[in-house]
C-alpha cells in the first residue's frame, strides 16, 4: 500500500523547484509563484489519500499550482481589466528566448540573485524559492533568528515586485557579475542537504546535495574558465565523497577522524582532486571555494588520519582568513591547530570567538572535545550541552550526547 504522506514528503523535495520556476515565468511574481506552488501541495495533502497519487505528481501539481494562481490574480485585478486577464488565462504567446541558460530552476536562481538585492538576502531568498527550505532552517544557515530571516524574505519579495524586477534569462554577459550570488546560494543549500536541520528531518538530504551539485556541474558548463565555480564543484564533489560514511547504522554522525575511509567514493574523490589540480596549474590566485576545496582534497590524500598533512591544512586556512577573516573560518583554523599545537593552545583561540559565535552549535561543539582532551569533564559536559541544545541534526545531536555521556566526573 502507498504511504502516501511520505510520497508527498518525497515530491515535495524533487517538484517544488519546478512548480515555482514555472509560475515564475508564466505570472512574473515570486510571490504568487510560492503561494500558489504551496496551496497546490496542501491540495495534494488533502486529495490524495481519497484518489490516488496522479501518474505524473509533478504535472498535475504545477495545473493545480496554476490554478490557484490564476484564481488569486483574478480576485487583484480591476473588473475592467480584461485584455490582461484573456493573456493570463491563456498564456498563448510565444515563449521566452531561452538565451544562456536552459534550466528554469537556474534562471529562477538568477532572478533571486538580482544585484538590487543585499547578498544574503539574495541567498536566503533563492533557497527559500527554489530550494524549498523553510525559513526556520534558512535562519538556522545565517545564524539568525527565524522572525528576522521571515521579515528579509518578505521584503525582498516586495522590494523585486515594487522594482519591476523581471523573471528573465540573464545573458551571457550578465552571468560573471551574477555567478557569486548564485555560487553563494548553491554552497548553503549543499550544506542543508548534507547536515540536515529541522524536527524530523532526515540527518543527510540526499536530494538537496544532488540538486546543488547538479547545478554547480551545470555552472561549469556555462562558465568553464572561472575558477570558483570549478572550487565550489570540488569542494562539493570531495565533500559529497564522505557521505555514505558520515552517519552509523544507528543514525548517529560519525566524525572525519572515525570514519571508515574505505567507504568513501573514489570517482567523485579523483574528480574532485582533478578539478583541484587544474586551478594549482592556472596560476590564477584561488578564491575561497577553491581553497576549502584544497583543504578537503588534503583530508581526502590521507589513508588514515594519521596520514594527515596539518601543517598543510593550516596553511591553507591562514590563506582562506587573508580573504574571509570570518569567526567561522577562524573556528576551523582552531580545529586544525590542535593537531599541531596541542588542545590548550587551540581552546584559547576558540574562547576569543565565543562573543561572536555563542549561538553557534559547532563553537560549543568544538570546545567540549577540547575541554574533554585536556580531562576538564565538568566543563566539557556544560559545552557538550550547549551544542545539543544549539545543534539541528538529529544524527549531529546523537553523536554530542553519546560523547558528553562518556564523561566522567572530574
Amino acid at each position: 500500500m502507498t504511504d502516501v504522506p511520505e510520497v508527498i514528503a518525497r515530491v515535495h523535495r524533487e517538484e517544488w523547484a519546478r512548480v515555482v520556476a514555472s509560475l515564475a515565468r508564466r505570472f512574473g511574481d515570486l510571490d504568487v509563484a510560492e503561494e500558489a506552488a504551496a496551496e497546490a501541495f496542501a491540495t495534494a495533502v488533502q486529495r490524495w489519500p481519497g484518489d490516488g497519487v496522479p501518474p505524473n505528481p509533478g504535472a498535475w501539481l504545477t495545473t493545480t499550482a496554476n490554478r490557484h494562481a490564476i484564481d488569486r490574480l483574478r480576485r487583484e485585478l480591476k473588473r475592467d481589466d480584461k485584455q490582461k486577464q484573456a493573456q493570463m488565462l491563456h498564456d498563448d504567446g510565444p515563449p521566452e528566448p531561452i538565451g544562456a541558460i536552459d534550466d528554469e530552476r537556474l534562471r529562477l536562481i538568477f532572478t533571486c540573485c538580482h544585484p538590487a538585492l543585499a547578498m544574503q538576502t539574495r541567498v536566503a531568498l533563492t533557497l527559500r524559492m527554489l530550494g524549498g527550505l523553510t525559513v526556520a532552517e534558512i535562519a538556522r544557515a545565517f545564524l539568525v533568528q527565524e522572525t528576522a530571516m521571515g521579515q528579509r524574505i518578505t521584503r525582498a519579495k516586495a522590494k523585486i515586485k515594487a522594482a519591476r524586477i523581471p523573471y528573465r534569462v540573464p545573458s551571457a554577459d550578465d552571468l560573471p557579475a551574477r555567478v557569486g550570488g548564485v555560487l553563494a546560494v548553491l554552497f548553503l543549500v549543499f550544506n542543508e542537504g548534507y547536515l540536515a536541520t529541522g524536527p524530523g528531518a532526515d540527518p543527510v538530504r540526499s536530494d538537496l546535495t544532488a540538486e546543488a551539485v547538479r547545478l554547480t556541474r551545470l555552472l561549469r558548463v556555462l562558465l568553464p574558465h572561472d575558477g570558483e565555480v570549478a572550487g565550489l564543484l570540488a569542494l562539493m564533489l570531495l565533500t559529497e565523497a564522505r557521505r555514505a560514511a558520515r552517519v552509523s547504522a544507528g543514525g548517529e554522525l560519525v566524525t572525519l577522524d572515525e570514519q571508515d575511509r574505505g567507504a568513501w567514493d573514489p570517482a567523485l574523490i579523483a574528480e574532485g582532486h582533478r578539478l583541484v589540480r587544474e586551478r594549482l596549474a592556472s596560476g590564477v590566485a584561488p578564491g575561497r571555494y577553491q581553497i576549502l576545496a584544497a583543504i578537503n582534497a588534503v583530508h581526502t590524500s590521507a589513508r588514515d588520519i594519521r596520514d594527515t598533512d596539518w601543517s598543510q591544512i593550516v596553511a591553507l586556512y591562514d590563506q582562506l582568513t587573508r580573504l574571509d577573516p570570518s569567526p567561522i573560518v577562524a573556528l576551523n583554523r582552531a580545529v586544525a591547530a590542535a593537531e599541531l599545537d596541542g588542545p590548550e593552545v587551540a581552546l584559547a583561540a576558540v574562547d576569543r570567538l565565543g562573543d561572536r559565535l555563542a549561538g553557534y552549535h559547532a563553537f560549543h561543539a568544538t570546545r567540549a572535545d577540547l575541554l574533554r582532551r585536556l580531562g576538564r569533564s565538568r566543563e566539557s559536559r556544560l559545552a557538550y550541552d550547549a551544542a545539543i541544545a544549539l545543534a539541528g541534526n538529529t544524527a549531529e545531536i546523537a553523536y554530542l550526547t553519546r560523547r558528553r555521556d562518556q564523561l566522567a566526573e572530574r
